[in-house]
């Protein structure tokens, strides 16, 4: 916890008792429906909320965007950005029912009000959002290929509208044929050795009428 009070200082009184609660909550309920492995939730907050945290690095969300989390398994990158930007809107998606499960007890637990879940694979989703953010659930020209038709119009952002990917190791050869995507070392903003590899890659996506 200390961990993101160090990288995210102005946090309120709420924000910093919702992170507080997400160690109990993931830790009672991945008992009952393993989400997390073992290893990772003794490092819930480094491994898993931090990470998903780097996002944040790279973009602050405005009030009333629309972010659509992929394969959010657990919940992330989703649950912790849905903390951080309480006005912002998030549709967290999974194909795997009892992910969702642990997923809507965490929200429910937090009393977020800002994140909707759905269980179904992302093709189905019949909506479009400013950005579409997802760990490392496929190789990219898969997950450009599933979120197709999904950017919104509207600009609110510096950043375009596109995908927000949580990857890690060498991309050079999964991203060649995108020239436009942007790579953010997270060992730019987080010191720790885990981010050593880790990067956040942002791909501008046009809206398909």
């Amino acid at each position: 916890m200390q961990l993101i009070k160090k990288h995210f200082p102005e946090l309120t009184d709420t924000q910093l008792k919702q992170f507080e609660q997400l160690e109990t909550l993931y830790k009672d309920w991945n008992l009952k429906i393993n989400v997390v492995s073992r290893k990772d939730i003794d490092e819930l907050y480094l491994r898993h909320v931090l990470h998903s945290l780097g996002i944040a690095k790279v973009v602050s969300f405005l009030p009333d965007t629309k972010v659509l989390d992929v394969g959010t398994g657990g919940g992330f990158p989703g649950i912790p950005l849905a903390i951080l930007y309480p006005e912002t809107q998030f549709h967290l998606v999974d194909s795997i029912a009892k992910k969702l499960k642990v997923v809507n007890e965490v929200v429910d637990g937090l009393s977020l009000t800002n994140v909707k879940t759905t269980h179904d694979r992302v093709e189905n989703i019949d909506d479009q959002f400013d950005f579409i953010v997802s760990r490392a659930v496929a190789i990219m020209p898969t997950f450009v290929h599933w979120v197709k038709g999904k950017i919104a119009k509207e600009q609110k952002h510096d950043l375009k509208n596109g995908i927000l990917y949580l990857k890690g190791g060498d991309l050079s050869k999964e991203l060649e044929t995108y020239k436009t995507a942007t790579i953010y070392n997270l060992s730019d903003y987080f010191k720790d050795d885990f981010f050593e590899t880790k990067k956040v890659v942002h791909l501008p996506l046009k809206f398909r009428g």
